[in-house]
C-alpha cells in the first residue's frame, strides 16, 4: 500500500529550468562581448603605441580577439574589470588577461591576432652581407611587419650602412641586422690625415687591423716605419686618435656614425 502512494518522477519543471539557464546564457552574453571589447582596444593600443615608437609611415593596425569556450566565459564582476596584457612580444599572438578583484574574483586570459602593415624600407635588388647599402639599392613599399623586428620607414637610417646578412630583392630591412661597414681592411693602403691649427699633413700607412667608421685601428707610417693608433673617418683615411676628431669625422649622434641599436616591439617572427 505504501508502494502504491508512491509518486512517480516528473519531468513537468525540465523545461523551465532548461529556459532559466538559457536566459542566464543571454543575459551574459552583453558582459562577455563588452570584456572582448575591451581586450581588442588594449590590444590595438598597445600595437598603435609601438608602430608610433618604431617610427613607421602610414600604418595599419588591425587585431582579432580569437573565439573562446562560452562554458568557461566570465560571469559578471561586482568591481571594475582589469584588463592586462601577458605576452605581447608577437603581435601574431599576443595574450590579454581579465581580471575581476577580490577574494570572490576570477580571471579569463583572451588569445589575440594582431597584423601591422606600414611603408618600411626594402631592398629592391640582391645584396651582399656587409656591403655599404645606397639609396639606388632601396625603396619605400607597404608591407605587412606583423613578423619582422626592426622594420625602418626613414631611408636615412639605412644608407651607408651594411646589413650582417645577404638581402634579397624585395626583402623588408631590419634595423637589428644593421652595422657599421669595413671602411678599412687588414692590409689596405691608408692615408693618415692630421689636422691641427689649420694646417693638415698627410702621409702614406697601412693598415695593420680592419675597422669601420669611428673605430681606432693599428697603423703603420709607411715613411717612418712607426705604429700608431688611428681612427677611421672614411674609406681609405684614418686620422690620429690623439688629435681631436675633425669636422669630416661624422657626429656621434650622426645615422653614419653610429651603429644601428636593434628595436624590440612586438613585431617579431
Amino acid at each position: 500500500m505504501v508502494q502504491s502512494l508512491r509518486r512517480k518522477p516528473s519531468f513537468r519543471f525540465a523545461p523551465v529550468l532548461a529556459a532559466l539557464a538559457s536566459g542566464a546564457a543571454v543575459a551574459a552574453e552583453p558582459f562577455r562581448a563588452e570584456l572582448e571589447a575591451r581586450v581588442e582596444a588594449a590590444a590595438r593600443a598597445h600595437l598603435q603605441a609601438e608602430v608610433e615608437r618604431a617610427g613607421l609611415r602610414e600604418p595599419s593596425v588591425e587585431v582579432e580577439v580569437l573565439p573562446r569556450d562560452r562554458n568557461g566565459a566570465p560571469r559578471g564582476c561586482p568591481q571594475e574589470v582589469e584588463i592586462t596584457a601577458l605576452d605581447t612580444r608577437f603581435a601574431t599572438r599576443m595574450r590579454f588577461a581579465a581580471v575581476c578583484p577580490g577574494e570572490q574574483g576570477w580571471r579569463s586570459e583572451y588569445v589575440v591576432r594582431g597584423s601591422v602593415t606600414a611603408l618600411v624600407v626594402v631592398a629592391t635588388t640582391g645584396v651582399r652581407a656587409g656591403e655599404p647599402l645606397v639609396e639606388e639599392q632601396l625603396a619605400l613599399e607597404r608591407r605587412d611587419v606583423s613578423g619582422v623586428a626592426g622594420a625602418v620607414s626613414d631611408m636615412r637610417r639605412v644608407v651607408g650602412l651594411a646589413s650582417r646578412r645577404a638581402l634579397r630583392g624585395g626583402q623588408v630591412v631590419s634595423e637589428r641586422w644593421l652595422i657599421q661597414p669595413v671602411l678599412v681592411e687588414r692590409g689596405d693602403s691608408v692615408t693618415i690625415v692630421a689636422r691641427n691649427a689649420g694646417i693638415e699633413v698627410r702621409v702614406p700607412g697601412e693598415a695593420l687591423e680592419s675597422g669601420r667608421r669611428g673605430e681606432i685601428v693599428r697603423v703603420r707610417n709607411t715613411a717612418t716605419e712607426q705604429v700608431i693608433r688611428a681612427r677611421v673617418v672614411e674609406k681609405g683615411t684614418v686620422e690620429p686618435a690623439e688629435l681631436p676628431k675633425t669636422h669630416s669625422s661624422p657626429a656621434s649622434g650622426s645615422p653614419m656614425a653610429r651603429t644601428c641599436r636593434a628595436r624590440r616591439s612586438s613585431f617579431s617572427a
